[in-house]
């Protein structure tokens, strides 16, 4: 490397000059301005809308099947499959509802985090008591009418999916108990009750068992909604989970997931898997576990990084739909560079986009607020 070069990579790399990354001064003004935005918004949860397909009542969530169909020769019939592209016409509400929800009661939580102002504290907490426990609006705990396809499945086991954006929402319940505004047993009682119908339920067992990112999805809710319950027991199976399934029968030799590369949407799909299975280990401290093969984190994240940080280079044909929309601010980039030291992926983290307006990216982006995540 030429001087010329080496001064130009010292002007953004703070490592190079002896620099700790500090997180806080890089996301508070982000976070703030977000925060005093949401100050002025009342919590909406799936008890203002309901779809005359839903089989279930006013607090059960519901959604449909993304790329299910009306089939052309059969147009009230059952809907047919299209792989990768997404129905405009389904029921979203709810799920729109609830990603509302998780962007905007972490960010006032983080808000809470770097002030101590209770303000913000809360108008996350009245959030949180809307979704969990007050009659009239609250969530029933459990997602029998998730993922529906109308004329064949009411709910499906792959529609707890749709409840990965409750993950970060319960990191930022854990982190209000510091406040003064919220008293955590009911919200808490809630999660319990979820993570029992996620592992008793078929739909449940199904998801858990899948083979894919949902499987990995389903690990990530676990960990998490045990980490907030306090429940040693679930927090230890998914540790083993991670060792004996995740990493050796999702991930390939190169650190890629070959089930996710398989589908018409491989990128979109391989940066969701990976986000996954990055926040499982930073919620469980997975970062240095590895197969004697060498499979771990660290060989899943450096297979992906040359397409982040140049899409170009990508191998695979372009998504059918949303491959403009890639990459924004992973996580797994964040996670990886502080835990396994690489700077180059904190760079490159520092250098993309931290928020999207569209909802197929908002859908599948599901932690937002770091802050939250790194001590």
């Amino acid at each position: 490397m030429d001087r010329r070069s080496f001064v130009a990579l010292l002007a953004v790399s703070p490592w190079l000059r002896g620099e700790a990354f500090d997180l806080a001064a890089w996301e508070r003004k982000r976070v703030l301005d977000a925060a005093t935005r949401y100050l002025k918004e009342q919590p909406i949860t799936i008890t203002a809308a309901r779809s005359d397909r839903s089989a279930g009542g006013l607090h059960d969530f519901f959604s449909e099947g993304d790329y299910w169909w009306p089939d052309p020769k059969n147009p009230d019939g059952p809907y047919i499959q299209r792989d990768g592209e997404t129905n405009p016409g389904n029921f979203v509400e709810h799920r729109r509802y609830m990603m509302r929800f998780s962007v905007q009661m972490p960010a006032l939580a983080a808000a809470w985090k770097f002030t101590g102002d209770e303000q913000y504290a809360r108008h996350a907490v009245r959030h949180l008591r809307a979704w969990f426990i007050e009659p009239a609006t609250r969530m029933n705990p459990h997602l029998l009418y998730a993922q529906a396809i109308k004329g064949r499945f009411t709910g499906r086991g792959i529609g707890i999916i749709d409840t990965i954006h409750l993950v970060e929402v319960a990191r930022a319940a854990a982190v209000l108990e510091g406040s003064k505004s919220f008293r955590a047993a009911e919200v808490k009682q809630w999660f319990a009750e979820y993570l029992k119908w996620m592992t008793t339920h078929a739909y449940g067992i199904a998801e858990r068992d899948a083979t894919n990112n949902h499987g990995v999805c389903w690990v990530m809710q676990a960990a998490e909604f045990a980490r907030l319950t306090a429940n040693a027991e679930m927090t230890a199976w998914c540790v083993e989970r991670f060792k004996t399934v995740l990493v050796p029968n999702h991930m390939t030799a190169d650190g890629s997931f070959p089930r996710e590369l398989a589908r018409t949407k491989p990128y979109g799909y391989s940066l969701f898997v990976l986000d996954a299975i990055t926040a499982v280990a930073q919620i469980l401290d997975l970062w240095n576990f590895t197969l004697p093969d060498g499979r771990g984190m660290a060989r899943a994240v450096a297979y992906l990084y040359p397409y982040i940080l140049d899409k170009k280079k990508w191998p695979k044909p372009p998504d059918v739909m949303y491959f403009d929309e890639w990459p924004m601010r992973h996580h797994l980039l964040l996670f990886a560079g502080l835990a396994l030291d690489k700077p180059e992926y904190l760079d490159l983290w520092k250098r993309l986009p931290a928020d999207s307006a569209v909802d197929e990216v908002i859908r599948n982006f599901f932690i937002r607020q770091p802050v939250l995540w790194v001590k």
